[in-house]
């Protein structure tokens, strides 16, 4: 009974988180801000994931949430690697 009130309202906060999440990646002034929405995004609906595994009472669902995970934190690192080099290129130009 408290479970599944618990549930509700966990749903209604991801729910809430996303569409904030949704609206940072719309409205997000520069690249940085959209990639941190994109990855703010990718952990909630590794966050959905979870709960419905909880609210299912199985556990076939973690693996899609732990492939989600890896493959926001590889684009996380690659964007992180873009920006490295990009911010490289122009030091070398002032030089």
């Amino acid at each position: 009974m408290i479970l599944d009130t618990v549930l509700i309202i966990t749903f209604a906060a991801l729910s809430i988180s996303l569409v904030a999440g949704m609206a940072r990646l719309l409205i997000g002034p520069s690249l940085p801000d959209r990639v941190v929405a994109l990855d703010l995004i990718a952990y909630i609906v590794i966050a959905f994931i979870a709960t419905y595994s909880i609210s299912t009472g199985t556990a076939d669902f973690i693996d899609a949430a732990i492939v989600v995970a890896l493959i926001a934190f590889l684009g996380t690192a690659a964007f992180a690697r873009y920006i490295q080099k990009a911010g490289s290129s122009t030091k070398d130009d002032r030089i």
